[in-house]
């Protein structure tokens, strides 16, 4: 069983898991610090410093806190849409990856067939 489990956490599925567990706890971090320390301060001053989360709706002894589940929301459109520019971002410099790789495929072809060529030419003024 020892074996079968080290087999298991071994494998580069489990390692990759791992890492993409640790870097998006960090990049969570980043993107919750960009949305309370510089987004909602923001958003605060252009709606006038409304703060959602002292909202709250009595009745009785009951209290509902709409206001936070109003801030909750707005956090998650926020932190949604930066991961969606994060995302965009990589895949655009991907693209430009994939496009010069596939230029050094295309002059590594292009250098091939014009070697083809001139050994060929030679092969053709020898003949003559």
């Amino acid at each position: 069983m020892w074996n079968d489990f080290k087999q298991f956490a071994i494998k580069g599925n489990v390692v990759d898991l791992a890492v993409g567990v640790i870097i998006g706890t960090a990049f969570s971090k980043i993107v919750s610090s960009l949305v309370n320390d510089v987004i909602m301060p923001i958003i605060g001053v252009l709606i006038g410093g409304i703060d959602f989360t002292s909202l709250i709706f009595r009745h009785g002894t009951a209290i509902i806190k709409y206001g936070t589940f109003i801030q909750t929301i707005l956090d998650f459109f926020i932190i949604a849409f930066s991961i969606f520019l994060f995302v965009k971002l990589i895949n655009k410099l991907k693209k430009k990856e994939e496009i010069k790789e596939e230029e050094k495929k295309t002059d590594a072809t292009e250098e091939l067939l014009m070697e083809i060529r001139d050994l060929l030419k030679g092969d053709i003024v020898r003949e003559k």
